[in-house]
């Protein structure tokens, strides 16, 4: 995976810096495993914009990916790598041997070809999903359940990825993107590699129109709106409108949300880096 820039022979293509799309291998989606997804522009059901920024764009239908991966077993066999546009990473096409076709998530050098497979005594290899007790230490991995039977949780955006640190009784530690160190049941699914498309967070718009087909509309700054309308609004010349948070007065930027009563605290060994 690599970005290209264009020559700025219009100003939308200054800035431009996207994907080559190399390792996609088709461009029409498998029609049985599509469902229709409507677009709510950010209203609720009475019509009420709850959601600020949203609105438009382009149709998109939902991809019916596989996060569960309980086909156990069964070898797979990669048809082709896709473009989905519900999410930053690739999706695989893998059809197994007694026919039934499946999307997963294409980690990063999974070939049109290849075999994947997943359930107990499974080789750690590129793409197999494994239960967190069968996976070598030291491996990195993504796809990771919560609890078991749940399906993928954690570690599903492009180029993100885990490691498996260490195991303790029934419990596996994980080093997760954030810097996180946290507890999981070593019964829980986690599959081998990193995720596809990892030089998604070097790629640029380049023009707010490429925003719009997303489904994003102009976002403005909560300093430059007027006391009623934000905290941080109002005062006089450019004032930055103390300290950062939200519309409804949240703290940002360093102010922890986390509930502290929050039961799966326990499981948390260190927190994310700040």
């Amino acid at each position: 995976m690599a970005v290209r820039k264009f020559k700025p022979v219009t100003p939308g293509q200054r800035h431009k810096i996207i994907g080559t799309y190399d390792e996609i291998t088709t461009s029409t989606p498998e029609k049985s495993l599509l469902a229709p997804k409507k677009s709510t522009g950010g209203r609720n059901n009475s019509g009420k914009m709850t959601v600020r920024y949203i609105g438009g764009g382009h149709k998109q239908m939902y991809r019916l990916v596989d996060f569960k991966r309980q086909k156990d077993g069964m070898a797979a066999t990669v048809k082709t790598i896709e473009y989905d546009p519900n999410r930053t990473a690739r999706i695989a096409l893998v059809v197994y041997a007694d026919g039934e076709k499946s999307y997963i998530l294409a980690p990063n050098g999974l070939q049109v070809g290849q075999t994947v497979v997943s359930g107990q005594g499974v080789a750690p290899e590129l793409g197999n999903t494994l239960l967190l007790s069968e996976i070598p230490l030291g491996t990195l991995i993504h796809n990771i359940e919560l609890y078991p039977g749940q399906g993928a949780a954690m570690a599903r955006s492009a180029g993100s990825y885990a490691q498996l640190l260490a195991r303790e009784g029934k419990f596996a530690i994980i080093k997760l993107p954030s810097g996180e160190t946290r507890m999981v049941l070593v019964t829980c699914r986690a599959t081998v590699g990193v995720v596809s498309n990892g030089d998604h967070n070097l790629e640029s718009s380049g023009k707010a129109g490429r925003k719009r087909w997303l489904g994003r509309r102009p976002h403005n700054r909560g300093v430059v709106m007027n006391p009623v309308d934000h905290p941080m609004g109002g005062g006089e010349g450019r004032a930055s409108g103390g300290h950062p948070r939200s519309r409804k007065g949240l703290l940002a930027k360093g102010k922890k949300t986390r509930n502290p009563k929050k039961t799966t605290s326990k499981f948390i060994i260190s927190r994310k880096k700040k």
